[in-house]
């Protein structure tokens, strides 16, 4: 009868808390090649609690590939090495029998390590709360046909607004730039009529607080679009500078 796990060696990032050094540390495992990165991990946490060591901290919700807060380092790469999806669609069948397996956080000055595999990403929080969305007065739902949107426009604001946040794009880049993650945001509101109002104000304020978070600057390398699980295109970094250059020609600014 044919084996039906996978016996690996997981070298896991452990770190205490965020002013604490941290390691990797050695973990042998038996895991079932249709279980996921994340239960693995599950699985490996009930074995370190029924021996009353403390479980590996890291996050996760939907497993769907929606939320984007699953995000880890896989043998080097955000999401592990199958493209265009997140850590929690990652399953065991892409390694082989014996593989080392390296399991880290996202590294990048603007995402502090908490612990573990835990970072805090309330950078991208503070980015959108500067100016990631459309002010408009409250009251009726008013009807969908009511302001004409041509259907190429809506296809690419809905493309924009696939970005689910998870910070592949910092963790992929040389620089920790969050340009991707920021221009998306950006662009599924520019191109929309319920977006012109603010929209130059807007990039200047995302922009703006993404600089003071220290995210790096973008050398146009693609790593972040290589690495975006939901294949967030680099044009959109393209419409936020040409945005960002317009309104500073405009004059427009900021509100204080």
């Amino acid at each position: 009868m044919a084996d039906t796990t996978l016996k690996l060696k997981l070298k896991i990032w452990r770190q205490p808390g965020p002013k604490a050094a941290g390691s990797f540390v050695d973990y042998d495992v038996e895991v079932s090649p249709d279980a996921s990165i994340l239960e693995m991990i599950d699985e490996l946490n009930n074995s370190l609690e029924q021996e009353g060591k403390e479980p590996i901290v890291f996050e996760s919700d939907c497993r769907e590939g929606i939320c984007g807060t699953c995000g880890l380092v896989i043998n080097g790469q955000p999401h592990g090495p199958v493209p265009k999806i997140a850590t929690c669609q990652l399953h065991m069948r892409q390694f082989n029998d014996g593989d080392t397996v390296y399991i880290e956080p996202y590294r990048a000055k603007a995402f502090p390590v908490m612990k573990d595999l835990t970072v805090d990403r309330s950078g991208f929080d503070k980015i959108m709360y500067a100016g990631g969305f459309v002010s408009v007065n409250t009251g009726g739902v008013p009807d969908a046909n009511a302001i004409p949107i041509p259907k190429e426009v809506a296809a690419r604001s809905m493309d924009a607004a696939e970005c689910i946040g998870c910070g592949a794009c910092v963790a992929a880049c040389k620089n920790a730039s969050a340009m991707l993650f920021t221009s998306a945001k950006v662009t599924q509101f520019a191109v929309l009529p319920q977006g012109q109002p603010e929209r130059y104000e807007r990039v200047q304020k995302m922009v703006a607080v993404m600089d003071e978070l220290g995210f790096g600057a973008c050398t146009n390398t693609y790593a972040c679009e290589a690495e975006c699980p939901k294949g967030i295109s680099v044009k959109n970094i393209a419409q936020m500078n040409r945005d960002f250059f317009v309104s500073k020609l405009s004059g427009s600014k900021q509100e204080a």
